[in-house]
């Protein structure tokens, strides 16, 4: 089953200085019918406007990854990490028992939008931790690029969740499967440009919940940018 959720239908907060997609509940959007998928909690798209950002602030209990699709994202926490995530880099950060930090747009004049994915953890009051892992654009063309994981698997970050988290950028006309596991779901959102699945098509913005599929079919119909999260069936 694919049930398409048009950009149109998710949340939009305007707050001036950086705008929120919320695909889920999350600070002043409440819906007790889309309050998570599964343990898929939080799936927010922001803009940050130029010398802007979220100042210091905290986190318990949850498994947070953040995707930079353009700008600069800098990053600072109380565990003594600073760093800078550049276009197609990630972050994750375990809150665990209890962390604070800081993500701004630092630059005077570009914009910085990035995803940010908050899975529930595996288990409570495990110790803070935070890592980030740089990308060549070629290392998510006309291919998945699996960046976390529930699993040890090589060069991709494991994070304390049964899940995975893909992203990847089509060239118009290419193709890619997946074949989907029984007792699986996914939630996918297309960032930018256009594409078909299993012959739904998703426009920028545009998200889609799968469950029951036996395999999926994605077609850029121009280049498009994705994000694919991948979890046990929990709706």
């Amino acid at each position: 089953m694919l049930s398409k959720i048009p950009a149109r239908q998710i949340y939009l907060g305007d707050y001036g200085w950086h705008v929120g997609r919320f695909h889920f509940s999350f600070a002043d959007y409440e819906d007790p019918d889309n309050l998570s998928f599964g343990d898929l909690i939080t799936f927010n798209d922001f803009t940050l406007q130029p010398s802007s950002g979220f100042e210091t602030h905290s986190h318990r209990e949850i498994e947070i990854v953040s995707y930079c699709v353009y700008g600069e994202l800098a990053h600072e926490d109380n565990l003594g990490n600073k760093e800078i995530i550049k276009p197609g880099g990630m972050q994750y950060t375990c809150a665990g028992s209890g962390i604070t930090h800081s993500e701004r747009n630092e630059s005077p004049d570009i914009p910085l939008r990035f995803i940010q994915i908050w899975l529930r953890p595996n288990a409570p009051g495990l110790q803070p931790h935070y890592c980030a892992t740089h990308f060549k654009p070629s290392d998510h063309l006309n291919k998945f690029l699996h960046i976390v994981s529930g699993q040890s698997l090589e060069n991709v970050t494991r994070i304390n969740q049964d899940a995975n988290i893909y992203v990847s950028e089509i060239e118009a006309g290419q193709q890619l499967d997946v074949l989907q596991l029984p007792g699986r779901q996914v939630y996918l959102t297309c960032l930018e440009g256009s594409l078909d699945i299993n012959n739904v098509p998703l426009e920028h913005g545009d998200s889609i919940k799968v469950w029951d599929e036996y395999a999926l079919t994605l077609t850029a119909v121009e280049k498009c940018h994705l994000v694919m999260v991948e979890l046990p069936r929990n709706l």
